[in-house]
């Protein structure tokens, strides 16, 4: 199994060119937060945004519009109860983050099968949270975009009916094979599974134990991975930052809270870059 270390990510930091623009650095998509979950769309959002993303949009509930606005101004919003506006959103991005508090009834079933038809081969589709719950236990269309699973460790038992136990990286493996999907197994130790090998974080404590801290991971991905060269290296470092400033919080933090990662990435992303002392001027 292959090591997710500082220097693996410091090999991949991506250096902008002087003359980029926004829509240099990815269009990311996040949907998800209803009535009332606003929080995690926001939490999520908020990651992408402070990992770089060049323009975020969210689609949630109406009734979030002034909370996203309030905390996240530089987010876009769409309203994701409108069948229509979605799919032109979906059909305009590089990078679609779904499920962070998207619900579990038949209205959060609408919107994910909607994303799920629109979206086309040449997109990147994550789906977390409650969008997992819904992958596993609805009937919803294959999506055409390649696509990211974010399961935890009691999601992963129930899209594999393995026991604890079972969970070897070589049985895992299988698993991913029939998924068709890159799988980040959220862990103590986080693995990331690729079609032909396996990564192992080495980052994380237990400080990160509180809620909203996948949905930051799963909105730090949707930032990275535009930006970055390959998928796998956006995905891989941005597993590795989000326990790494956790871990550098910890040893003056009990408590390590998502919002307080999110606060760190833009500083940490400049520390460990290829081009940490260039000034653009």
């Amino acid at each position: 199994m292959n090591k997710i270390t500082k220097e693996t990510v410091k090999a991949f930091m991506p250096t902008r060119e002087r003359t980029s623009y926004k829509g240099s650095y990815g269009r990311v998509l996040l949907v998800g937060g209803n009535e009332n979950m606003a929080g995690a769309i926001i939490i999520a959002a908020s990651a992408a945004v402070y990992s770089g993303a060049g323009l975020v949009t969210v689609a949630t509930h109406p009734s979030n519009k002034a909370a996203l606005h309030a905390r996240l101004p530089e987010a876009m919003f769409v309203p994701m109860n409108n069948t229509q506006q979605l799919k032109n959103y979906v059909s305009s991005m590089d990078m679609i983050v779904i499920g962070p508090g998207l619900g579990r009834d038949d209205e959060s079933l609408t919107i994910l099968r909607t994303v799920y038809e629109t979206v086309k081969s040449h997109q990147i589709l994550l789906v977390d949270g409650d969008g997992i719950y819904l992958h596993m236990n609805e009937v919803v269309p294959k999506p055409k975009a390649t696509l990211i699973l974010t399961p935890h460790l009691g999601e992963w038992r129930t899209l594999t009916n393995l026991s604890p136990d079972e969970q070897f990286v070589e049985v895992n493996q299988e698993y991913v094979k029939d998924l068709k999907a890159i799988v980040i197994l959220k862990k103590a130790r986080t693995e990331v599974y690729f079609d032909d090998e396996v990564w192992e974080n080495t980052t994380g404590n237990p400080s990160m134990a509180t809620g909203g801290m996948g949905d930051a991971l799963a909105g730090m991905i949707g930032g990275f991975v535009p930006q970055f060269d390959t998928i796998k290296e956006g995905i891989l470092s941005a597993v590795y930052l989000h326990s790494y400033i956790a871990d550098q919080l910890s040893l003056t933090h009990y408590v390590t809270l998502p919002t307080a990662i999110i606060e760190q990435i833009p500083k940490v992303m400049k520390d460990i870059s290829k081009d940490k002392q260039k000034r653009w001027i």
